[in-house]
């Protein structure tokens, strides 16, 4: 593809030399701002908009430690494609057995399809909320909508990446608009951010659904496989350049999506919270952002949620792609699987189900596949005969293996509360 052309060798240029200065990050931008669309889903609006209704600024220092980790566990990714030009489904088709293969391939494809439950219902209900169009008939609007968006892909990754990252800003926009609108205390957001502390066991309980829905199994899959072919390193020196631009890519995007967390945190907190009002649901939030701070605040809300979710959507999509090649070999026309995934949420739509608890409900089935990608991803990037002289450092090593622990922690923990309590 032209494409690809162009990047390869403007990335090499960048590689030799021969391009100084700031430009030198352009050809490399781009791969982590499609995975980091997964960490601003319509599953996590839900969960930040009551904590920062329920308790005001308490638990954004919560957002602000997921985004440390997801930085972590997005660059082991990222950096297992460059070290070995595969991404981590193929890597681990190589290393476990066909059984094993098939059951982890099993198991990301119901985790992909409650991800894509959780976009596809955000955007139905984003077009519901702005133009008051019935969930159904918004359903099948969303799915022509993210047909669009997979067409971006036929013209080109750049093309996608540029879409996607479009998208992401619309996103960005609409939530300062809503945080200027909202006026909120920056003296407490900054003790928020930086004092640890909780208030009783709900706040524990919210955390750790925080904390728990951080780490996207699909967008560890994806981001490995975006980052395995795009510019390849001619050499150890080379990878290892071209996984330092990366992780400038990641840790951008990776801010730009923290930053959208808190700021909904942060509108919840300045509106909700001060009137001791708690929002639970995103229906009710819409509605009492039109109240408190006019109908433009929560269109951009509106907004915000529908784009978020078409543009997730699609990136669950590609992810669902990569773990059917990856891990078993066999591969669907992206269009087909689009359709097929469209049908559970569609179906969920017309059986009437509360769109918010069907939110929550996608990030409990979620959960359990957070230790099938976490788990192989720190053990395979610790390997030197794997990754060759991008191998993790010891202290890399133990960082990724206290974060596997702390999540999968919270992620027990949760699902056990919300079974069984």
């Amino acid at each position: 593809m032209v494409y690809k052309r162009n990047i390869k060798s403007t990335a090499e240029a960048v590689l030799d030399g021969d391009i100084k200065g700031w430009r030198r990050i352009l050809p490399f931008l781009g791969p982590a701002f499609i995975a980091a669309v997964a960490y601003i889903d319509p599953g996590n609006f839900a969960t930040n908009i009551t904590a920062g209704s329920q308790y005001g600024y308490l638990l954004l220092w919560v957002i602000a430690f997921s985004n440390l980790m997801a930085v972590l566990i997005q660059s082991l990714s990222a950096k297992l494609g460059i070290a070995t030009g595969k991404n981590l489904p193929e890597v681990s088709r190589e290393h476990f057995s066909k059984k094993t293969s098939i059951f982890l391939w099993i198991q990301a494809e119901l985790v992909i399809i409650a991800t894509d439950l959780a976009e596809f219902i955000g955007a139905a209900l984003g077009l519901y909320l702005l133009f008051n169009i019935p969930m159904l008939p918004a359903a099948l609007i969303t799915a022509v909508g993210s047909f669009a968006i997979l067409e971006l892909q036929r013209r080109g990754f750049r093309a996608f990446e540029a879409g996607i990252s479009g998208m992401v800003l619309i996103v960005v926009l609409a939530f300062a608009f809503q945080t200027f609108l909202a006026q909120p205390n920056w003296g407490d957001v900054a003790i928020g951010i930086f004092t640890p502390q909780f208030e009783g066991i709900d706040s524990l309980l919210l955390a750790t659904g925080i904390l728990g829905a951080t780490v996207m199994p699909h967008a560890i899959y994806l981001h490995s496989s975006l980052t395995q072919s795009r510019i390849v390193g001619r050499n150890d020196g080379e990878k290892r350049r071209i996984f330092r631009f990366e992780f400038i890519d990641i840790v951008i995007a990776m801010v730009i999506a923290g930053a959208i967390n808190m700021s909904m945190l942060i509108i919840a907190a300045a509106v909700f919270h001060t009137q001791g009002l708690v929002v639970e649901d995103l229906d009710i939030a819409y509605n009492g952002l039109r109240d408190a701070l006019g109908p433009m605040a929560a269109a951009s809300f509106g907004l915000g949620l529908l784009i978020a979710g078409l543009a997730s959507s699609s990136v669950g999509t590609l992810a669902g792609d990569v773990v059917m090649q990856g891990f078993i070999r066999r591969k669907i026309p992206l269009y087909l699987r689009r359709a097929i995934t469209m049908i559970p949420p569609i179906a969920i739509i017309a059986s009437g189900v509360n769109a918010t608890y069907a939110l929550v409900l996608s990030q409990v089935i979620l959960s359990f596949g957070i230790a099938f990608a976490l788990v192989p991803l720190v053990m395979f990037t610790s390997k030197r005969d794997i990754m060759g002289s991008l191998v993790n450092h010891r202290v890399t090593t133990g960082l990724g293996w206290i974060v596997v622990v702390i999540v999968v922690a919270l992620n027990i923990y949760l699902l056990w509360e919300t079974i069984f309590a």
